[in-house]
């Protein structure tokens, strides 16, 4: 069950609330729809209950805050706007990611792929996606952690009426067998077909909270609205006139009073009630035939039909029925009892897509069913580990981070022999691929670039959070990250010395270092790589940007170092002229075997402007982002 209580959201610049003091449910077993023209503030209302917009109020599922539900992928299944899928990445590959984040088995990523008509497409990128195939892969992503709770904006919005007719009777299975469905829309027909109840906005306010039948009733049945001063009056004198009055063809004639001098007469027509009013004397200022939908008051409609009913009453009025069907006959078992789904109609094929790609699962009828969707029904709790099982699939779903690292030892391969052939000293600048005039070796520029594509990506394609909503920054994310790209900065790094150390072995015997020189290239630069690296990653995340990222990579050679050594040279940093020789020291302490070799490096890095200014910037960096992931916490 959803609990949505006093939701507002905050005004801005004087302006009232898109949202003001919403309260209402959405029970299991129930599709409930947030129904409102444009600008009512239906979406508004999910992102409050989601914590996607500021603003005050309580959304309760199942009992609990959003902040209190410890998977909350296993508990709601959301979908806002289009999906934020990276467009070269492929469908199954996208969901599968997310069922690493989620901490559910990967084989469920076929299993809603199926169940939303996607398996044909598993393997086509999100951006030759047409609208349609967007709104099943969102679907498909809301019900990958089986949740209890679906709530979707407008999923309908855009499709085709029979694509529409299959994604509403899928809702009407996955509530059927007790979920909790909410959604917007912007029909009143068409809500009033699959919904089974209304909660009408307008303005950012509840106007109504209805069973379906009761909105149906008198929201979609045509009415005389009448307006006068002596409302009381009127609606009493028609109240006894319609006792004794034959029902009509909608039904017995209803006074409904409303606020102010206002009153709707339903079942009778404008020649009844002026006759009435004339008989008791009472002034009327309005009396005109209107058709409500969600709340809305429509201009008169001309009357052409001998019983009174414009074209467009009888046209509603036939939806009406059709969408009310009759109460199953005693003893028949419930539709809740079993869950069909309908086979998803044939889509429509991508722009630019092959003939091939059209799924092979595409029914040729809309009413023929499928096996329900596989519930999950034990798991336990994603771990510590998610982090780094959600960046794993995240960096092979791509092939652009194998293209900059093929790039960078191609570029580390030709510095390299030209280096060799000029006969450069030290060796290890040969088999790094360093020139003098660069600021960093290649390895390092290609490192620096994948951290920040790390973070740059999932902020500018946010998988993780639903459409134009921030990637939250987490520790535990962060930690993934600086884990699989620095041991991409690592493999990076010792393929480029071996590479280098072949090329040159093959091209030039006479010239090629032995096998200490390659050991010494391997640790000269692995640190420097994997700094690089996470700074890439640290500044991305800080200021959600690529761009920012590898400035701050390009930072540490072109600024911060020699910044550091104009400061060591001046007379302020007298004092620190001692530290380098005191990093030196610490690899003379006893170490088992290889360890020390490293720690020599390392010290030998630290020993040197740069790798003062990048141990420096790294520490800056990382307390930014401890100190804007707790601040995002506290909020």
């Amino acid at each position: 069950m959803i609990q949505a209580i006093g939701l507002t959201s905050l005004s801005r610049r004087g302006r009232p609330p898109a949202v003001d003091d919403l309260t209402f449910e959405a029970r299991p077993g129930d599709v409930t729809a947030l129904l409102g023209p444009s600008g009512s503030g239906k979406s508004t209302a999910l992102r409050l209950m989601l914590h996607l917009t500021p603003g005050r109020g309580v959304a309760l599922f199942r009992g609990r805050g959003l902040v209190q539900i410890p998977h909350p992928a296993r508990e709601i299944g959301t979908l806002l706007g289009d999906v934020p899928g990276h467009p070269r990445r492929t469908a199954l590959g996208h969901l599968r990611m997310l069922a690493a984040a989620a901490g559910v088995p990967a084989a469920r990523a076929g299993e809603v792929l199926d169940v939303v008509g996607l398996s044909g497409l598993a393997g086509q990128r999100l951006g030759r996606f047409s609208r349609g195939m967007d709104r099943r892969l969102g679907l498909a992503t809301a019900l990958l952690g089986d949740p209890h709770t679906l709530v979707l904006d407008e999923p309908s919005h855009g499709l085709s009426p029979r694509e529409t007719a299959w994604m509403r009777g899928l809702l009407r299975g996955y509530a059927d067998q007790g979920g909790a469905v909410l959604v917007t829309a912007r029909d009143a027909e068409e809500t009033a077909r699959f919904a089974d109840r209304v909660v009408t906005l307008d303005s950012g306010r509840l106007v109504a909270d209805q069973a379906v039948q009761d909105f149906a009733r008198t929201r979609l049945r045509p009415r005389v609205a009448v307006h006068t001063p002596h409302a009381e009056r009127l609606a009493a004198a028609l109240a006894q006139e319609f006792r004794t009055a034959e029902p009509g063809p909608d039904g017995p004639p209803e006074v409904v009073r409303e606020s102010g001098t206002r009153i709707s007469v339903y079942g009778s027509s404008r020649a009844v009630i002026g006759e009435v009013a004339y008989r008791h004397h009472i002034v009327m200022h309005q009396l005109a035939d209107e058709i409500g939908d969600s709340g809305d008051r429509r201009a008169a409609a001309p009357l052409d039909r001998a019983d009174g009913r414009t074209p467009e009453a009888a046209r509603r009025q036939a939806v009406l029925r059709r969408a009310l069907p009759a109460a199953p006959p005693a003893g028949e078992p419930s539709p809740a009892q079993t869950l069909t789904l309908p086979v998803a109609p044939p889509l429509d094929p991508a722009p630019g897509a092959a003939p091939e790609a059209d799924p092979d699962n595409a029914g040729q009828q809309d009413t023929a069913t499928v096996a329900p969707l596989p519930r999950l029904l034990t798991l336990s709790p994603p771990g510590p580990t998610w982090p780094l099982r959600y960046e794993l699939r995240r960096w092979a779903g791509l092939h652009s981070g194998w293209w900059i690292m093929a790039t960078a030892l191609v570029a580390g391969l030709v510095t390299a022999l030209c280096l060799a052939v000029s006969g450069t000293q030290p060796v290890e600048r040969a088999l790094t691929g360093w020139a003098e005039p660069l600021p960093l070796p290649p390895v390092a520029m290609a490192a620096g670039l994948l951290g920040a594509l790390a973070f740059g990506q999932e902020f500018r394609y946010p998988a993780l959070a639903p459409a134009t909503v921030p990637v939250a920054r987490r520790l535990s994310l962060l930690t993934g990250k600086l884990a699989v790209a620095g041991c991409a900065a690592l493999l990076l790094c010792c393929a480029a010395v071996a590479a280098n150390s072949a090329t040159l072995h093959l091209a030039l015997a006479h010239r090629a270092p032995g096998a200490e020189a390659w050991t010494a290239a391997v640790e000269s630069i692995a640190l420097l790589t994997v700094g690089c690296a996470w700074a890439g990653v640290l500044a991305a995340g800080i200021f959600r940007s690529t761009l920012a990222g590898l400035a701050a990579v390009a930072a540490v050679p072109l600024a911060a170092a020699p910044g550091l050594r104009a400061l060591l040279d001046s007379p302020a940093g007298a004092s620190l002229s001692g530290l380098p020789g005191r990093f030196q020291a610490l690899t003379t302490l006893p170490f088992p075997s290889g360890v020390d070799r490293w720690l020599s490096a390392s010290a030998h890095l630290a020993s040197q402007p740069i790798g003062w200014a990048l141990a420096l910037s790294l520490t800056v960096m990382l307390g930014g982002y401890a100190l804007i992931s707790l601040r995002n916490s506290l909020r």
